[in-house]
Order: C-alpha cells, then structure tokens, then sequence
C-alpha cells in the first residue's frame, strides 16, 4: 500500500492545486487510472498565520503547523508536505518537535534545479519569502545561486499575491508586472526562476515567462507522490 500524505495547507489556491496534482497524476505513479495514495489535509485560518507573520513571530507560524501535523499524524498520515513557501521559515522549529517527517518544498525545488542544469535562480514569492533564507539556504547547498527581486518588486509582487493570487482573482496585468521582473532577472544573469509561492503556477508557466520555472507547487507534489509510491 501507498503510504498516506498529509498536506498541512496555509492558503487555498496553493494547496488545491497540490491537492488536484496528486490526485490528478497519482495514476501514473500507481499504475490504473484514477489511483492516487491516501491524502488528507488540515488548514488553520489564513488570517492566523498572515498575523504571525506580520509580526515576525516564527514560532507562532511553527505552533500552528505543529497544530495541524498533530491532526494529520492522528488522522493516519504517513509523512507531511506544506505548499506554502513562506511559512517554511519556521521549519527548524517544527522539524525537532514534528511527529511526522516532512519533504521541504524549497528543497525538492532546488534538487529539480540542479537535474535541470541551471546555476543561477531568480526568487519570486510574497515579501515575507524573498526576505527569508528558504530559498537562498536551498539553493545554496545545492551549489546554486539565488537572485532576489528588488526591495519595490518584492513589495508589488507580495500585493498582486495577497490581494489577487491568493483569493483566486487573476488579472492580466498583473501577470505582465511578473513577466516583466522575470526579464530582470534574466538580465542579471538567472537561467531560471523558482515561482517561489504556490499561488504563481496559476498565472506563470514554462510558456509565457522569459525564464524557465520551477514550479514548486507541482514539484513538491510528484516528490510526495513519489515518496509515497516507492516506500509504501
């Protein structure tokens, strides 16, 4: 038997589309279709986590994932996943007190990275991730580079995110503000770029942005898929 994911969601357009992956794609992993491993999830209130991370306070952020991974370990889960970026800069306080494992997403971004043979990654997420070191920690023992947008692209892109991404409202101009920093971040050097919020696979794509990407969302779920299918 596959072994079961626990999903510990933050925002909802993020962990739908990591849900509906791993249920859309588990078929291919387990061999007939509409098969995928057992799955089940448990979110706290955005607003609770949007408030701790106002105020800077990570262990807040941890509490409430260690919340919701004490739920999933008692619903049956096996391992643990969060598509959530942003809130992966409590995970050194969840690790030591989880009673879970978990995959990092920002990891299996990275790992993705060097497979494809990239060298340089551009950083796009809310404000409270670029300012972080998820993806720069990452990346770096990866023997990668992280590139960050400016602080004023840091501030636009955290508002088309929390105000747009995030409540399922995507604006056409919005994403062309996105492309644009993208070209930035080719010009200075990027060979790709990580979409480094799992709300940005909704409006960005290997298809229309001057960069490849790495979608994390969708990466972390064939990981989850693919740990659940190969040690189940």
């Amino acid at each position: 038997m596959p072994l079961h994911i626990g999903i510990v969601g933050c925002s909802a357009e993020g962990a739908a589309l990591c849900y509906r992956t791993l249920c859309v794609e588990g078929a291919s992993h387990m061999g007939h279709a509409h098969a995928h491993p057992e799955v089940s999830m448990h979110t706290h209130s955005l607003a609770a986590y949007v408030d701790c991370l106002d105020r800077g306070d990570l262990d807040g952020v941890a509490q409430l994932m260690l919340s919701s991974a004490g739920k999933l370990a008692a619903a049956g889960a096996d391992f643990l996943i969060c598509p959530d970026n942003t809130i992966h800069q409590a995970m050194h306080i969840v690790l030591p007190q989880s009673p879970l494992p978990w995959l990092h997403i920002a990891e299996v971004a990275a790992a993705e990275a060097v497979s494809r043979g990239f060298r340089s990654v551009g950083v796009l997420g809310t404000h409270w991730l670029v300012n972080s070191e998820v993806y720069p920690q990452a990346l770096s023992a990866a023997g990668l580079e992280a590139v960050r947008p400016g602080t004023e692209e840091r501030a636009t892109m955290g508002r088309i995110i929390m105000d747009e991404l995030v409540r399922g409202v995507i604006k056409p101009e919005s994403t062309d503000v996105l492309r644009r920093m993208i070209d930035g971040l080719k010009a200075r050097g990027c060979d790709a770029v990580v979409l480094g919020c799992t709300e940005l696979p909704l409006v960005l794509n290997d298809g229309n942005s001057p960069l490849p990407t790495l979608d994390s969302t969708r990466l972390l779920a064939r990981a989850a898929l693919r740990r659940a299918t190969t040690t189940g």
